[in-house]
């Protein structure tokens, strides 16, 4: 899985950025060559633009050509839940009981190293399919839980965050800690594990109704210890749940003064949903450089709500956006770009799909402290890239032949695309995923089990 010591390329349609989307023109804020190359070396980008000029600067590199195909920086999904894996698409639960019907019980299960060491693997390898190169990820309460998904990560060499679930109450009895254990399970993790290979440690505390006051100081006390550590929790996803936090903080301004009196506030905050702040919460967030992961096919399937993404970026608000499996419906960041543009449009705004293949790369990065390695293509950062095909299937084929510009066919792409559109996948310049293969693998097995049927 190592990438190689010489530089070699990547050549065909190429994507990146030259402006942020929600301050410039959209249209202006895409770099696009139609016939460029990413020279990568090391696992790291060293070149990219024209490939004629490109490539004349490395004579004799290797090139894998990619035709028609689009070259683009790898997903960044922001905020997702790996022991989630197996409950998506569970029915019929808002919030709080779809965490006590489906997550709480399926947690549990964590508790058995094999058991977490199976689901990383899959849950990692579903990534990869899907074109996602880097995440912010919730593991359980269980030490183990971590160290499954690390292990998987380092493995796979991928740019990961995630850390220890800490909740201390208001959780079945098995997946609680306390103020104590949280804090040391959790910095014995930190320091095991930040800063290897491609790896950060997010300090997380679920949300605050699963944690004392205590246990969130102790949260926010080992970050300050800590500052180049991450932080991620919940906020403001659902009505009911605002309503218990003011029940239980009554000295609390609002949701996230919770969070703020515990030191847990800041840049590489990332607070997962936000979808119902106050206009306070928004000018904290906005004085402390904290970001929100934007869950959309979760705010819908669970019945959460409609975030505001343009308010929040025109606030200056770092936002990113997200799958949050299980709860997410979809592991596809396509996908979600899907339902985040219909959540604009309920809004009465349209996202453009530059806004929304930017909140999907360098915003998720830039939510995760992250955007000087990963988000973009350019000479520096490392080589985490998706590939998508335009002829994935018969009716993209049909819609992306009419693309009139580079923002159609992202359109098209987002609304009518999946897993099957991602050509290949390369984390530090590594392939991840190759589809034809995996498809040729698929039809083999498919073919051996028919047989001895």
């Amino acid at each position: 899985m190592s990438a190689t010591s010489t530089p070699w390329a990547l050549r065909g349609e190429v994507l990146r950025w030259g402006g942020d989307p929600f301050h410039t023109p959209p249209e202006q804020a895409i770099r696009f060559e139609t016939d460029g190359a990413v020279v990568i070396q090391d696992g790291v980008i060293q070149a990219v633009g024209p490939a004629e000029t490109t490539l004349a600067a490395y004579p004799g590199v290797p090139v894998t050509r990619c035709g028609d195909k689009l070259i683009l920086p790898g997903f960044v999904d922001c905020h997702t839940h790996y022991p989630q894996t197996e409950i998506i698409a569970s029915y019929g639960a808002q919030l709080l009981d779809w965490l006590n019907t489906y997550t709480f019980p399926e947690e549990l299960r964590f508790a058995d190293p094999a058991h977490a060491h199976r689901i990383a693997g899959r849950f990692l390898d579903t990534l990869a399919r899907h074109g996602t190169t880097s995440a912010s990820v919730y593991c359980t309460v269980h030490p183990e839980s971590v160290e499954a998904l690390f292990e998987a990560a380092a493995a796979r060499n991928l740019r990961l965050a995630a850390g220890k679930m800490m909740m201390d109450r208001h959780a079945p009895e098995g997946l609680t800690d306390t103020p104590q254990t949280g804090y040391e399970h959790s910095k014995a993790l930190l320091e095991r594990w930040h800063g290897q290979n491609r790896l950060a440690y997010a300090i997380s505390p679920r949300f605050a109704p699963t944690s004392t006051q205590d246990q969130l100081e102790a949260a926010g006390a080992l970050w300050a210890e800590h500052p180049g550590a991450l932080m991620q929790t919940h906020i403001s996803e659902n009505h009911k749940e605002i309503a218990w936090v003011a029940d239980l903080f009554p000295e609390a301004r609002d949701y996230l003064d919770v969070y703020q009196r515990a030191g847990l506030t800041g840049p590489g905050a990332n607070f997962g949903h936000a979808i119902h702040l106050s206009d306070r919460e928004c000018a904290a967030l906005r004085e402390t450089g904290a970001g929100v992961s934007h869950c959309p096919t979760s705010n819908l399937f669970i019945g959460s709500g409609l975030c505001d993404v343009h308010g929040l970026r025109a606030e200056g608000i770092p936002v990113g956006l997200a799958t949050d499996v299980g709860g997410g419906s979809s592991f596809s960041m396509l996908t979600t770009m899907k339902a985040a543009y219909e959540i604009a449009q309920l809004r009465g705004v349209s996202l453009h799909p530059a806004q929304a293949y930017h909140l999907a790369t360098q915003g998720s990065a830039q939510v995760m402290r992250m955007a000087d390695k990963i988000g973009d293509l350019a000479p520096g950062l490392e080589a985490d890239i998706t590939i998508l095909d335009p002829d994935a299937t018969p009716i993209l084929a049909a819609r992306t032949r009419r693309a009139d510009s580079i923002s159609d066919l992202l359109f098209a792409l987002m609304i009518l695309g999946d897993d099957r559109a991602v050509w290949r996948t390369y984390s530090g310049g590594a392939l991840i995923h190759d589809r034809d293969k995996a498809d040729t693998l698929r039809a083999t097995q498919l073919e051996e089990h028919r047989s001895s049927s």
